[in-house]
Order: structure tokens, then sequence, then C-alpha cells
């Protein structure tokens, strides 16, 4: 049994602690502003901040939202680094910069320590079913210790190269996954503006080579308007901010990535930083003055 350290408890964090607490390991938990209590009579043992987390845990994992986060919760007082002794292992499975990334393995591998950057797809519904894609980087000997822990909260696992290529692979999976659900919102809005049935047309489509994963989940929560998260708009921008900073950096353009991040941009100027990203097509029905759903014979 393996002891097992857990920081950040958010919508994604809490399931996945719980997978490791269901499958015996020993697991430390921290959270801002409080571990779930349900992970505690689960058997997960809180603790006050991170350091206690990394003193009592040989392998300590992060899932908070953004690159300021990770930082705080490693390097600032009474942060992981802080209760770190060389040989231990932290893995980041958020979603951040690929560039800062490199920048924190280096400082966590000063302390004798090895540091993985792990970012997850997936969603919450990934989470809970610990089906989640985990995209790795660091050395193949950190991945090969580490993969069997990987194995309780994810199918697809991958090690894609070095500290930061994890990271790189998850900013490209949110820039396909940002076009796509653009591109099924504008498909879904036409048929509808048209007079078909979006439903039926969607059906028709997931039988061909417009199939996907995004047609076949998000394209049913556009057509039903179940807008709940998910996966919030506000945690899009962010990846997707990473993205364009990022290109800016390499020298590379992103057209389409930005207009995706306009039309998030929209969304939360409508009060929408909070729906599920699948509500990107609510700018576009804006910008057409249509919803989908509604019926085109009451306009002549």
């Amino acid at each position: 049994m393996s002891r097992i350290g857990f920081v950040g408890l958010g919508i994604m964090g809490t399931p996945m602690a719980g997978h490791l607490i269901k499958a015996g390991h020993e697991v430390f938990l921290f959270s801002i502003p409080a571990v779930p209590q349900a992970l505690v009579e689960a058997g997960g043992k809180a603790c006050t901040n991170g350091r206690e987390v990394a003193q009592k845990a040989d392998l300590i994992i992060l899932m908070v939202p953004d690159t300021p986060h990770v930082r705080s919760a490693l390097f600032e007082a009474n942060g992981i680094a802080e209760g770190l002794t060389p040989g231990k292992t932290v893995v980041d499975m958020s979603s951040i910069s690929p560039i800062d990334t490199k920048d924190f393995a280096k400082q966590i591998n000063d302390l004798g320590c090895q540091y993985l950057d792990a970012p997850v797809s997936g969603g919450e519904v990934g989470a809970k079913n610990a089906t989640l894609s985990i995209m790795v980087g660091g050395s193949e000997a950190t991945f090969e210790q580490v993969r069997p822990v990987f194995e309780l909260l994810g199918k697809n696992i991958t090690l894609v190269g070095q500290n930061g290529d994890g990271q790189t692979a998850k900013v490209a999976n949110q820039i396909i996954v940002a076009l796509t659900i653009e591109a099924v919102g504008e498909a879904l809005l036409f048929a509808a503006k048209a007079g078909a049935d979006p439903a039926k047309v969607r059906a028709a489509l997931m039988g061909g080579f417009a199939s996907s994963k995004i047609l076949e989940v998000h394209g049913e929560r556009m057509i039903k308007r179940t807008f709940d998260p998910g996966f919030r708009i506000e945690l899009h921008q962010k990846d997707l901010n990473l993205a364009l900073s990022t290109a800016r950096t390499l020298g590379v353009a992103l057209p389409n990535t930005a207009t995706a991040q306009e039309l998030f941009n929209a969304c939360a100027a409508h009060g929408g930083k909070a729906w599920d990203h699948s509500a990107m097509v609510r700018a576009l029905e804006t910008l057409a003055n249509f919803e989908i759903g509604q019926s085109v014979t009451t306009e002549k």
C-alpha cells in the first residue's frame, strides 16, 4: 500500500482521490477551502497544508486550476516543497504553462525529487469513471514507477516526452476540443436554422466521417440546452490563453484558436464563465439571432 498525497480537491480532484482511497492506498489530503468530508469518511486523511502532505506521502499529486496555483502549492510558505525529502515524487495533473512546468520540475529535481507533469483530458465524467486520458512529461523511469497509480485514474496513458511535453500535449488537446465545439455548434445551428431537426442531423452525422466525441456529448448538450458543467468556460479560456501566449513565444499563428477564445469571451461577457464549454454555441446563436431548437415556422 503506497502513501499518496493529493492537493486540490475540486470537481476533478475529489473523484480522482476517491479512486486512490478505494484502491487501498493511504491518501493524505489538502485543499482550499477544505477537504471534502466524504473523502475523510472514505478513509482519506486530512492535512493542514501542503507541507504536511509532502512530509507524510511518498508520491504527491496536484490537481489545481492554473499555473499560479501550482506555483503557490509547491513553493509558498507551508507548501509542498518544504515537506519534501530526497527520493519523493511530485506529479502535477493540473493544466498549466509548459514553460513554467520546466522551471517547476528543475526546482523539484534540485531538491533530490522526481517530477512529472501529467495533465488529463476527459472532464468530470472521465474523473468519476476513471477513464481520463493522461499525457505525461518526465523521465521514463519515473513514469513507470507511477504508472500503476495512473492506471487507477485513466485508460489512455501516454509518456509524451520530457518535463513540459505533457502540458504541451494538453494545450494541443484543448485547441482541438475548442475548435471542434465551435464546428459542431456552427453545424447544428446551420441545420436548425435551415429547418432540419438538429437531433436527427446529429444522429446522421454520428455515423459518418464527421463523428466525434464532441458531436456525441456536446452536440447533445447543445440540443437539449444542458449547459451545467462539465468543464467550465473560464477553465477553457485559461487553457486557450496558454495556447495563445505560448504560440506567441514560439512565433506560431493560431488564428482559429483566437476565434474560439473570442467566442468564449463573448459567453463570459453574458455571464457565462461558469457555463459548460459546449455553451460556446450560445455566442454563435447570438450572432445568428437564432437558437437551436427554435421553430423556424415562427419567423416570417
